[in-house]
């Protein structure tokens, strides 16, 4: 008995996001003819573990591949971006740190280029840790980042600060600093519960520091479309926020954490792998959205 041919309505099935929502083919952005000012995007959960790290550097990678200057500044003491492509923040004599604290600091001599063409970063180490005290007294604090990232504004297209896994003043300083915010989420139930307290953060900020600061998106990663439970937690996501929950998911996957210990994007990493394609995907939504140049 002969196999039933596909309808031409089956071949022809548009594409869906795990939500059921159309997903249209993002295309693939324009070179630009000319840099900055640069879009400043806070890359921010207060948990740990949601793979903020990993989306910093393969979306900044990613833009960086579709001809855009980018910044990472790593904000976290812990180092992992600057780690992440390849920069040993402990052979470092001045970091964001040293920008922060002192008034002389030139950011060019600090910024540090990447194996990745158009991809600098502003690296960190645990001097960081130390600033979240030391600026306590200062005038205007929440305001320093802001400050220091002044003079490049124009070198760049976006800047990412990957922000440290907390609310307090780092955090703070990045949200007063940036347009836009992207929370990277981890399809968990744990992770949602924290969502909530970081949107009444940012909306403090909005009202009390920065009125043009606006969420641009939630990433939902570490995705597993055979579990329900990765799959209620975007419904659930959708439910609450609506289109703020972008299109692109970031799947669970083994080739993450082996780039990181390569020291390289997955995008250079391994560069044809579903993860490289989605961050690719992700950098055109965003790009598509308005949100990054």
């Amino acid at each position: 008995m002969s196999s039933q041919a596909p309808s031409s309505t089956e071949i022809n099935e548009p594409r869906r996001d795990p939500v059921g929502r159309l997903l249209p083919d993002f295309p693939e952005p324009e070179r630009l003819s000319g840099h900055g000012p640069a879009r400043i995007i806070a890359m921010c959960n207060q948990k740990g573990g949601v793979g903020k790290t990993t989306t910093t550097i393969n979306l900044a990678a990613c833009l960086a591949e579709y001809g855009r200057r980018v910044l990472i500044v790593d904000f976290d003491p812990q180092g992992a971006a600057s780690v992440g492509l390849g920069i040993n923040p402990h052979e470092l004599d001045r970091t964001v740190y040293n920008l922060l604290m002192e008034r002389s600091a030139d950011i060019h001599e600090i910024i540090v280029p990447t194996n990745v063409e158009g991809l600098h970063m502003l690296p960190a180490n645990i001097d960081l840790s130390a600033a979240e005290v030391q600026l306590v007294g200062e005038v205007a604090r929440e305001s320093v980042l802001s400050r220091v990232l002044r003079p490049v504004l124009d070198e760049y297209d976006v800047i990412l600060v990957d922000c440290q896994p907390s609310l307090g003043l780092l955090t703070v300083n990045a949200l007063t600093a940036a347009h836009g915010v992207l929370i990277p989420l981890e399809c968990e139930f744990f992770a949602l519960r924290g969502v909530a307290l970081l949107v009444e953060t940012i909306e403090k900020v909005r009202d009390r520091l920065n009125p043009r600061l606006e969420v641009d998106g939630i990433i939902a990663t570490m995705f597993d479309p055979r579990t329900l439970h990765s799959r209620e937690v975007v419904a659930r996501v959708y439910e609450a926020f609506g289109d703020t929950l972008m299109q692109t998911v970031i799947g669970r996957t083994v080739k993450f954490p082996d780039a990181s210990v390569a020291a390289e994007p997955i995008t250079t990493y391994a560069p044809n792998h579903s993860g490289a394609t989605s961050y690719r995907q992700l950098a055109r939504e965003l790009i598509a959205r308005g949100d990054a140049a």
